[in-house]
């Protein structure tokens, strides 16, 4: 008994101490690619079909630039106002475009590289409540807690990006909003960064900021740390004339962008699965060959996000099954393209976190995940179909993603993994058991991960300790986070400039600095 207890207290001991990058069990850009809900033919048709949508149907509303560029390009505009596509014109597009994009943080250590089937996860959403769970509330969503969803994400370890979760809804002006967006998610997180923008002129204006914080234009070109996305297209097949100008913005001051294309099967895309993979992908590549259009090579992720309808009555689903199955899907395409790709996965329809949550984020996180999606957007803190946001399910969703990547990293087979001699070993000269064998302990780290959440005591160890309960863990450690983690990454003087150009809400000592 003392030699069990001493080695357990070992185990413990270890599996508490920090480890080492390069020894984790998961580490953000595994590859997926596991699972292929498509069949090669089922692709070739998908694929077909994204040519036939672009050269048949084309796109309506297209602004005067865009019309320009993109017949320059070798676009066609119709007389019946729709801008069309050939297979030429798109292949000509993919023949100059990115096929790998790195996002930057303002710390290095953070930069993501999307390629092939690598996958992170980032946050995304305009929630515009706030699911708080702590004081059993739904509310309105302000710049505090923006800031606050950015210093949160900045400690997950399994989310690689930071892209913006709420509306500043404390705030009117659509301007003060955008540059307060930006400023929030720029002071709460060194990692890559994601926003968007309500008109082109905000955008110009917020280069000011991102010149300043980088430290010139010529710094913020060479490492930008934010990205536009871009809601270009509204489904089915319509152009957004203000996006597009924030499109055009984005790409002339070197900002990658986030081609973002958000039908819902069932309302504005096709019901069928298929037909909404195959719609997305359309408008995505329509995208992809203005952006080429205006400056060939520009950095740019493809972003097919359709959701999912309730058919009984229209609400959207983000939790449904059929959300996993329709994000793997089109990021099987994503693969099939070698092209950059984003899906969002990983919502809930639930209003709190509990086991509705839990059990629907997992499973559709795991399917985009699985299929090699570079970035699965939206996939912690999201409720209620996007309509809120939590900062405790944060913490909590950390867990799940990591036990997702431990599923898409699998099982290493090899000489030394197969065990043979250690099998051998225990079984005839050892104790029977493999507890306290020396390659146990090696590969404790490495080969298990642990959550920092989810209870694995027994029941009665469980009732001594109180009968803890997840969420009231999470809220402990989500205050501990808030009252303490101030990052200082910007500069007071920085800081300060700031707030002289523009009309930042958030005080100084609400991000640490009085």
């Amino acid at each position: 008994m003392a030699r069990r207890a001493g080695g357990r207290q070992a185990r413990v001991a270890l599996r508490n101490a920090p480890l080492a990058e390069d020894v984790k069990p998961v580490q953000p850009g595994l590859s997926g690619g596991q699972y292929r809900p498509l069949s090669d033919t089922d692709i070739a048709k998908i694929d077909d079909a994204v040519y036939r949508i672009l050269e048949e149907v084309g796109f309506g509303q297209a602004t005067p630039h865009c019309i320009e560029v993109c017949t320059a390009f070798g676009a066609v505009m119709g007389d019946d106002g729709r801008l069309r596509m050939s297979r030429a014109v798109v292949e000509k597009a993919l023949s100059m475009c990115q096929r790998e994009v790195t996002l930057h943080g303002q710390d290095p250590k953070y930069d993501l590289h999307l390629a092939g089937q690598k996958v992170h996860f980032s946050t995304a959403g305009a929630a515009v409540m706030i699911a708080d769970a702590e004081n059993d509330d739904y509310r309105d969503s302000t710049s505090q807690d923006l800031y606050d969803l950015a210093r949160l994400t900045q400690e997950c370890e399994h989310l690689s990006m930071f892209q913006r979760m709420c509306v500043l809804r404390d705030i009117e002006d659509n301007n003060d909003m955008d540059q307060n967006t930006l400023y929030a998610s720029i002071m709460g997180t060194t990692k890559p960064i994601g926003s968007s923008w309500t008109v082109a002129e905000n955008l110009e204006k917020s280069f000011e900021m991102l010149h300043m914080v980088a430290g010139s234009e010529e710094a913020w070109r060479a490492r930008p740390f934010v990205s536009q996305s871009n809601c270009f297209v509204v489904p089915p097949m319509k152009f957004a004339e203000d996006a597009l100008e924030c499109l055009r913005v984005a790409v002339e001051g070197g900002m990658p962008v986030l081609l973002l294309s958000a039908a819902q099967a069932g309302a504005t895309a096709p019901a069928n699965l298929a037909g909404a993979t195959a719609q997305a992908w359309a408008e995505c590549l329509g995208g992809l060959v203005y952006v080429n259009a205006i400056k060939p090579g520009a950095p740019a992720i493809l972003g097919t996000w359709p959701f999912i309808s309730d058919l009984r009555t229209g609400a959207m689903s983000g939790g449904s099954p059929e959300q996993g199955l329709l994000s793997a899907a089109c990021m099987q395409m994503g693969n099939f393209y070698n092209l950059p790709s984003g899906t969002a996965c990983g919502m809930s329809d639930a209003k709190y976190p509990d086991f509705q949550a839990g059990a629907e984020r997992s499973a559709n996180a795991m399917a985009a995940a699985l299929s090699g999606a570079n970035l699965v957007y939206e996939s912690a803190g999201m409720y209620a179909s996007l309509l809120s946001c939590s900062k405790e399910s944060l913490l909590m969703d950390n867990d799940i993603l990591g036990s997702v990547m431990r599923v898409v990293r699998g099982v290493e087979v090899n000489d030394e993994t197969l065990s043979i001699d250690i099998i051998k070993d225990v079984c005839c000269n050892g104790p029977g058991h493999y507890l306290g064998a020396d390659q146990t302990l090696s590969v404790m780290q490495s080969e298990y991960i642990y959550p920092e959440f989810s209870d694995r005591n027994s029941p009665n160890e469980w009732n001594e300790n109180g009968r803890p309960k997840i969420l009231d863990k999470a809220i402990r450690r989500k205050n501990e986070i808030l009252a303490s983690h101030f990052p200082d990454h910007v500069s007071d003087a920085v800081d300060q400039a700031i707030r002289e150009k523009f009309n930042i809400v958030l005080s100084r000592e609400a991000v640490g600095r009085e």
